[in-house]
């Protein structure tokens, strides 16, 4: 099932959906952020916000081993306003990319 997963900064703060639907922060898999979801630098925000992504996408096991890189790979690097498919976060897991065979 190919999910849409958006951000945006509103004058009421930050709204993060998958789908339409807001994105469960996921603390109760691990607590990195007592402030919630944040983006475009690497930090505790924006990590909560690449684990709930990857556990919502891939799985809570994915999730906890992956959220650091992916939040540097990607997380880190969106705009104030961002949009991003299951397709997009299985390349940059390098799940359905042919450099997920080099080394890391």
């Amino acid at each position: 099932m190919n999910k849409t997963y958006r951000g945006d900064r509103t004058i009421d703060g930050i709204l993060v959906t998958v789908d339409g639907e807001p994105l469960a922060e996921r603390t109760d898999l691990k607590r990195l952020s007592g402030e919630g979801f944040e983006w475009s630098y690497e930090g505790d925000a924006p990590a909560q916000l690449a684990l709930a992504i990857l556990a919502n996408h891939a799985g809570d096991e994915t999730a906890l081993a992956r959220y650091k890189s992916f939040m540097t790979a990607a997380v880190a690097n969106f705009a104030n306003e961002w949009e991003m498919t299951s397709a997009d976060i299985d390349e940059v897991l390098g799940v359905a990319s042919p450099r997920s065979e080099r080394a890391s």
